[in-house]
């Protein structure tokens, strides 16, 4: 820091103006308005998700579908991935969120 940034002696800074405490209802961060948050682990249709992102008109999940297995006309055995499934379902879902720890 520099001498023209530090506070005078014998003052604290306390990032609180007395002279316009209107502006303090501005300022104050509230609870997260959603249910889902980012990074959530949910189980849905009895399937794990993953919560990718969450905005105030929707939550992206991420579903990984199973591992395909089938023979070809040949009989030889093939097994395959297949890419992630992404859909978008309500913030405010009622679904089981399995990472999160309670609150106490």
């Amino acid at each position: 820091m520099s001498v023209r940034n530090k506070p005078p002696p014998g003052k604290q800074r306390t990032g609180h103006d007395p002279n316009q405490t209107e502006f303090w209802i501005i300022w104050q961060l509230g609870e997260y308005p959603f249910r889902l948050r980012a990074g959530d682990v949910i189980k849905l249709d009895d399937r794990l998700c993953r919560v990718l992102r969450v905005n105030e008109c929707a939550a992206v999940v991420l579903m990984n579908r199973p591992v395909r297995e089938f023979k070809t006309r040949f009989d030889k055995p093939v097994r395959f991935q297949p890419a992630p499934k992404i859909f978008r379902i309500s913030p405010q879902s009622e679904v089981p969120v399995l990472n999160r720890k309670p609150k106490r």
